[in-house]
């Protein structure tokens, strides 16, 4: 099993220094909605970004205050670019509806929204699509990286939760109701009846929560740190990792992927990755390679301008 790890992309608002013109029939917008993080950005159709933005999520104020700020920054930046969107692709935590979201805990009042309808009234586009940002993730490493001409794929998101995505004959799977990867919700512990989530023992926020237990500030990043070296914060990071990858052993196992792609936060830390990877080596009859996104931050917003791209192009509402 390999390992290649790229260089993180900037966190910093960027612009192109020189925007190529973008299609006759104008440019689409992408908005991924992150527990942390939102990012928006206006692309070209071939789904190049010309200018975008990130902002906090402020998970504590609220869903609407999020959204109403995220199609803020959208507004400003489509004045910057001076064109409406031809359509507009979303990337959102959780289980899609139409008239709400499953499975996305981390923002208050997030389970209420209809993100599609929001859009719509706001900015006067009918042409919006919108998926679970870790299938939006994996859209972007189909059609811009890691996994190209590899099939089948798993993408694995270690962010501020935990989620895992399939790809299979160029799609990405969504499942029977659109849950399919939802491995946050994998039992783990000893007995039954003492189980837990595996989002509760290895996710940003669950390191997050290990750190301020430990007596260390700066969350999950300051945890993993600390692991550098021997120590009681390497014994409890490689004991969360372990269960992980129990986890990834089984639907590498199940899935037999080409390619294992990790996306997030804590995915481009060093040591969380070659712990992933030396554990996966040890029990894998036939191991994928492992490698870190080129765009470990800004997939989810690269699959939701492709989404948008390919939907304005369709057709499709």
């Amino acid at each position: 099993m390999s390992l290649s790890a790229h260089p993180a992309p900037t966190e910093q608002r960027f612009t192109d220094p020189a925007p190529a013109t973008a299609a006759p029939s104008g440019p689409v917008l992408g908005i991924d909605f992150g527990g942390t993080k939102m990012a928006v950005g206006v692309a070209d159709r071939t789904g190049r970004l010309l200018v975008a933005d990130r902002i906090p999520t402020d998970p504590e104020r609220g869903a609407q205050q999020a959204l109403d700020r995220a199609l803020d920054l959208a507004d400003r930046l489509l004045a910057e670019v001076s064109a409406a969107p031809a359509a507009v692709g979303i990337a959102s935590p959780g289980v899609i509806r139409d008239d709400g979201i499953d499975l996305a805990p981390n923002v208050p009042g997030w389970d209420r929204l209809r993100l599609a309808d929001a859009v719509r009234d706001r900015l006067g586009v009918s042409v919006v699509p919108v998926a679970n940002d870790l299938n939006a993730a994996a859209l972007a490493e189909l059609r811009l990286g890691a996994l190209r001409d590899v099939d089948p794929g798993l993408v694995v998101g270690l962010g501020t939760g935990v989620a895992a995505a399939v790809t299979v004959g160029g799609r990405v799977l969504a499942g029977h109701r659109g849950a399919a990867g939802e491995i946050a919700y994998a039992v783990t512990g000893g007995a039954w009846f003492d189980r837990s989530m595996l989002e509760q023992v290895f996710s940003g926020k669950a390191l997050d929560r290990l750190a301020a237990r430990s007596g260390l500030t700066g969350g999950a990043a300051a945890l993993c740190a600390e692991a550098a070296r021997p120590g009681p914060a390497q014994d409890a990071l490689r004991s969360r990792l372990d269960e992980l990858a129990r986890h990834l052993a089984t639907c590498c196992l199940l899935l037999d992927p080409g390619r294992v792609v990790l996306v997030g936060g804590v995915a481009r830390n060093p040591l969380v990755r070659e712990l992933l990877v030396e554990r996966l080596t040890e029990v894998l009859p036939y191991r994928p390679e492992v490698v870190l996104s080129d765009f470990p931050d800004d997939a989810a917003l690269l699959g939701a301008v492709t989404m948008a791209a390919e939907a304005a192009s369709a057709g499709v509402s």
